[in-house]
């Protein structure tokens, strides 16, 4: 079994890697094999609207000059997907944004090709606006028909600069729980 970890924060390694690195952390415990991606530096416009993969259903999107089709595949072949945004303005990055659009639009297009796979959603957040920021991701996960797994609570970690993450015990034990729940959850699906 493999799960796939989108970072989609616009800082390298920072807090959002660190909470995602936590629950991979459990899954890999559990002898799954995990591949975290990141969308620092990559440039990733939003939807244009243009219903090709409508028209296509190729299970992939029309533009081609970005990493969205790459990512599309590597999550058609995960058991799992795991998505990290940090809060920007109370909800998910810029980049994480169009990543919903464009990856919602195929997949959706093509029969919601993720559906039945087990997602979670990790949010960063300095101090306030993460909850609207986990709902955005939960209800991509929802809309995809993902099965997605519970954790001791909303899998939310505090700190603003890199690092300060590890401070927050809570959101640490979270983010264990939520690794440990996700990898029993593949397992029963799998069995």
């Amino acid at each position: 079994m493999n799960v796939v970890a989108l970072n989609g924060s616009a800082r390298k390694d920072g807090n959002t890697a660190i909470l995602l690195n936590l629950v991979i952390d459990e899954l890999k415990k559990e002898s799954i094999q995990t591949e975290l991606i990141q969308l620092a530096g990559q440039s990733m416009a939003g939807c244009r609207a243009c219903y090709k993969c409508f028209l296509n259903k190729d299970r992939r999107c029309v533009v081609k000059k970005d990493i969205l089709n790459e990512l599309l595949e590597k999550m058609e072949n995960a058991d799992g997907i795991l998505l990290g945004s940090p809060t920007y303005f109370s909800d998910v990055s810029a980049g994480m944004r169009a990543f919903i659009e464009r990856c919602g639009f195929v997949a959706r297009a093509n029969d919601f090709m993720f559906k039945r796979k087990v997602g979670a959603a990790v949010v960063a957040v300095r101090r306030a606006g993460a909850i609207p920021a986990f709902n955005s991701l939960n209800l991509f996960l929802h809309y995809m028909q993902m099965v997605m797994p519970g954790a001791s609570y909303w899998s939310i970690g505090v700190g603003r600069d890199p690092g300060d993450v590890l401070k927050d015990e809570e959101g640490i034990a979270t983010m264990k729980t939520l690794g440990e729940n996700m990898a029993w959850l593949m397992k029963k699906i799998n069995a």
